[in-house]
């Protein structure tokens, strides 16, 4: 994979922004894969396609870029908040890929959340503009990386050095069957993941999870049964194949 990008193409541009999206999403259509599938390519989506950068010619995935020069491991701002919140509730999100390049216009990380992955947990609303801005009122937000579990959070390109395609199509197969959650209940599904991955240890107990409770009770305010919720997500998670009973009670996180 050619991690260089090809600033001759953007010499017509004045915009940094102009310039970085020109040149990112070059490369993108040069050199990415789908992680979804065994295409070698993704195709560029038609011009002023919504929240959509590419689409997989072989399995139709689509995925957005999001290009930065710097790297922040907490968030990432975004376009509007409203906007979001009915894709995540339709479940019409794209996956997202995070890219990371260089001063001299080198790719130094690229990550890919998969489109499941977004819960409104993960969505921060940002201050609405002031009223002398141009667009006074809209509100925008910030995509939480930090409420994303690890397992959402596919390197791709990890420090300027390319992860092989087969771990990464891997890692998304291995949570693919995420998709068969409704939107409406998979948010839960992914707040008790990223618990679990917290713990930061493969063996787990019930109340291990039960520890979170105060944080999942703030998190779905409308749920008062918050432990039966619990124990159902883990039981999904099982069915889904992410975790696993082991001995005396506890669980593991399936390899």
């Amino acid at each position: 994979m050619d991690l260089q990008c090809r600033p001759e193409l953007a010499t017509n541009y004045k915009s940094g922004a102009q310039i970085a999206r020109v040149l990112t999403e070059e490369w993108a259509a040069r050199e990415l894969y789908c992680a979804a599938c065994d295409s070698n390519r993704l195709s560029p989506s038609r011009a002023n396609t919504p929240a959509v950068d590419f689409e997989c010619p072989r399995c139709t995935q689509l995925f957005q870029l999001k290009s930065l020069r710097d790297w922040n491991p907490r968030k990432v701002v975004d376009a509007g908040y409203d906007a979001m919140i009915r894709a995540i509730r339709a479940d019409r999100v794209p996956n997202l890929l995070i890219l990371q390049y260089s001063s001299g216009w080198t790719i130094r990380n690229l990550m890919l959340i998969p489109r499941v992955f977004f819960s409104e947990s993960s969505i921060e609303k940002r201050k609405p503009l002031a009223v002398g801005a141009r667009r006074a009122g809209w509100i925008g937000r910030n995509i939480l990386l930090s409420q994303i579990a690890a397992d959402g959070k596919i390197a791709m390109i990890c420090d300027g050095s390319p992860v092989s395609e087969q771990k990464v199509r891997n890692e998304f197969s291995r949570i693919r069957k995420l998709a068969e959650i409704p939107p409406s209940v998979r948010g839960w599904t992914l707040d008790v993941l990223r618990a679990i991955r917290r713990l930061g240890k493969n063996h787990f107990s019930l109340g291990d999870i039960y520890d979170f409770e105060s944080e999942l009770q703030i998190a779905h305010p409308l749920n008062r049964n918050v432990r039966p919720k619990i124990r159902q997500q883990l039981q999904v998670l099982r069915d889904l194949g992410l975790i696993e009973f082991a001995a005396r009670g506890t669980y593991r996180i399936s390899e």
